[in-house]
């Protein structure tokens, strides 16, 4: 299936809090790895098991709260270029992410934000 959702990634005033929970609710198991690009220097990765597994980081300074989907391209550059020409605000340009690969953030026309992702492995 061609651009799946790939990851979900919270963004919270209060990430422990939000560890807490979440790891309680659903049982998910939680790794903390060092991020030198997100606001506290870690970042907590989610591993479900089966299914798209995710992050939780700190919100940035005046960024929304809330969970994000990010969408796989296969080249960064040329769907978030597209993603503006038809309509689409670019909210986060193209940026690397310790050498995993490359993400960039969108408001479609309707107001959704969506996260698009590319990896380096691929």
């Amino acid at each position: 299936m061609a651009n799946p959702f790939v990851h979900l990634e919270l963004n919270t005033p209060d990430p422990q809090k939000a560890q807490a929970f979440y790891s309680e609710l659903f049982e998910w198991q939680l790794e903390d790895v060092p991020n030198p690009t997100v606001p506290t220097g870690t970042y907590t990765m989610i591993k479900v098991g089966k299914g798209t597994g995710g992050g939780i980081m700190k919100q940035v300074p005046n960024g929304p709260s809330g969970w994000l989907a990010y969408v796989e391209v296969d080249d960064i550059r040329a769907a978030t270029k597209k993603a503006k020409l038809l309509g689409a605000e670019v909210m986060k340009d193209v940026t690397e992410v310790n050498g995993m690969g490359w993400l960039s953030f969108i408001r479609d026309p309707t107001g959704g934000v969506l996260g698009l992702w590319q990896s380096k492995s691929k």
